[in-house]
């Protein structure tokens, strides 16, 4: 393919990614197949001659849409939003053609101060302490990462290096194996799982702390576990705090776990990997408030700030933290401007050495949206979430499980979990929309997320009448099958 088909073809799927985005309402959400249905449609091995760029047009939509499971539809209420515009998928295609790997600033000097002035632009945006940006001179600064699980592994193993440095440095004789089998990093009970399986990648003990009555972490219960944890010989170390938890957007107390872990000496690292664009809104602010206490915050921009996947962004206090984790210098990577001062390599910063030029999405987003278009994005998803959860109150069928924040819905029929299952199955069987639940104490709840960037009220409205639809069927068909055994 030269430079002319590129343009023709480009503009072609230009053509093709819009109508797919314009028409993703008229598709099924969720799609109608089973494991290993697309195997048989392939060849078993690559072709030996050129194909045409017809031909697998067509098959995207033979082979590959019946499988896709649409994201973008505005009848897709599971997990949460995965972000997407336009302005960010102009920039995407920039990114690919320019194809640098900002690893160091001297692989691309753009890729590097572009990322760090965009992560303080967001970081301003967010009211975020000054102490977490790299301005000019600062200590601290940004950086994007691929994922959430990525950020809280990284902050994690930063904190573990940290740690044993200083153990070591007061008592020389000490192992660095000695101090691992030791070490306790410490989340709620409603954390993301990647908080776990960051614990496993990096050798130590995770232990959960119950939550409250509004799946909270508080100071009481985290401080009874480090006394307790202490008193045995351990050492904490590490603390995740979650804004916005997956389960039902539940946000720990920083206010109350900050100063403990200040205190105890303890990284504390917060996690509001979805409900951190809402802190762009003033209104939404508070719930970042504490933030102050910890060593390292992280949300993704590519969930609900209309910047496409991936887009994790992570700032800490010191940058040292990390540089001082995950510096290695071979000669092949070194370049005469690296200890000037003045720059970062951030290949010092994250596990891949690797990385994409990501920070023009996100200036692109923001300047073709300004602050003002995503504070009104993130109020309308707000609004529509108040709008089913009062419908949801209209029915007395039906019961609300956990306080509407900002757009996650967590409801349920009353009654069992069996009940509630087999609803959510004939929701999910049905595929005219698409959700997913999560387990509250013993309660199977259902969740409705707001998602889309194109929903409505009335998409939201269309849902409601037809899980109510699905939950009277289910209702009925109860009733006959308990008249039946009577009979």
């Amino acid at each position: 393919m030269n430079a002319h088909e590129f343009r023709r073809r480009g503009k072609e799927m230009v053509d093709y990614v819009a109508d797919y985005l314009e028409g993703v309402e008229g598709r099924q959400v969720y799609p109608d197949v089973e494991p290993g249905y697309l195997r048989p449609l392939l060849p078993t091995a690559a072709p030996q001659e050129p194909e045409t760029f017809e031909d697998i047009i067509k098959d995207v939509e033979k082979i590959i849409m019946p499988g896709v499971t649409h994201w973008h539809s505005p009848y897709f209420f599971a997990y949460f939003p995965t972000a997407s515009s336009y302005p960010a998928m102009l920039a995407d295609m920039l990114c690919g053609a320019i194809g640098c790997i900002g690893f160091s600033w001297a692989a691309s000097p753009a890729c590097t101060e572009l990322e760090t002035v965009m992560m303080d632009w967001l970081g301003k945006m967010l009211q975020l302490p000054a102490v977490f940006l790299a301005g000019e001179a600062g200590e601290g600064g940004g950086v994007i990462q691929g994922s959430a699980s990525e950020a809280t592994l990284v902050a994690l193993l930063a904190a573990r290096t940290k740690v044993t440095r200083r153990l070591q440095a007061a008592s020389p004789g000490l192992t660095q194996a000695t101090i691992m089998e030791k070490l306790v990093a410490y989340a709620s009970d409603q954390a993301h799982s990647s908080v776990e399986r960051a614990g496993l990648i990096g050798g130590v003990k995770l232990k959960a702390i119950p939550s409250d009555g509004k799946f909270a972490m508080r100071a009481s219960a985290l401080q009874e576990a480090l006394e307790r944890d202490k008193a045995e010989g351990l050492i904490p170390f590490f603390v995740v705090a979650t804004l916005g938890t997956t389960s039902c957007c539940s946000f720990d107390n920083l206010l109350e776990v900050g100063p403990i872990c200040r205190e105890e000496d303890v990284w504390l690292h917060v996690d509001a990997a979805y409900a951190g664009s809402a802190f762009i809104c003033p209104e939404f602010r508070h719930l970042l408030n504490g933030v102050e206490y910890a060593e390292s915050f992280n949300f993704n921009p590519h969930k609900w700030l209309l910047v496409n996947f991936d887009c994790s962004a992570m700032w800490v206090k010191k940058r040292t933290d990390l540089t001082g984790a995950f510096k290695l210098d071979p000669v092949y990577l070194k370049h005469s401007h690296q200890d000037s001062g003045l720059i970062t390599d951030y290949r010092h910063w994250q596990l891949p050495l690797g990385r994409r030029f990501r920070s023009l999405k996100m200036w692109f987003v923001f300047r073709m949206y300004g602050v003002k278009g995503l504070q009104a994005y993130i109020r309308k998803h707000v609004q529509l979430s108040h709008e089913f959860e009062a419908l949801v109150h209209q029915d007395p069928r039906f019961e609300i499980c956990a306080e509407v924040t900002l757009g996650l819905v967590c409801f349920r029929l009353k009654g069992s979990n069996r009940l509630n299952e087999a609803l959510l199955e004939r929701i999910n069987s049905a595929r005219k929309i698409h959700l997913v639940p999560c387990h509250l104490r013993d309660q199977f709840v259902l969740r409705f997320a707001i998602c889309s960037r194109t929903v409505e009220s009335a998409h939201v409205q269309l849902a409601w009448e037809h899980i109510r639809g699905l939950a009277t069927d289910l209702l009925g068909a109860q009733k006959e099958e308990k008249g039946e055994i009577k009979t």
